[in-house]
């Protein structure tokens, strides 16, 4: 992976990660939108101008591809370096919530709780 993707991609914005994490399954944009809707109970909500811009880059970038197109809609899958990109992402994630949960359990002991 060069320095680029790195630059770009890391830490990864919601937006990214949710399309990296939804593209595992060819999909199309819409398709994301709504899945990542339901996924975070409304929490999160992708315009669609922002999805089909990071589409764009996304695939430009190497980190998707252009399956085919269906009622004219793209469909999307994630590459290889998208998953090695979404899988550094997924460990810098779990970094923080242990280290979230290691001082979560220091804090308890120094209160006495």
């Amino acid at each position: 992976m060069d320095g680029h993707i790195k630059k770009v991609y890391m830490p990864m914005t919601e937006t990214a990660f949710y399309i990296l994490l939804c593209l595992q399954k060819e999909t199309h944009g819409y398709g994301i939108i709504q899945a990542v809707q339901k996924m975070t109970q409304g929490a999160v909500r992708i315009s669609p101008g922002t999805m089909y811009g990071s589409l764009s880059k996304m695939e430009k970038d190497g980190l998707i591809y252009f399956v085919c197109e269906e009622n004219k809609r793209k469909i999307y899958h994630i590459t290889y370096l998208g998953r090695q990109v979404l899988e550094l992402e997924m460990k810098r994630i779990e970094r923080l919530y242990n280290n979230m949960q290691e001082v979560g359990q220091y804090g308890k002991h120094e209160e006495g709780i």
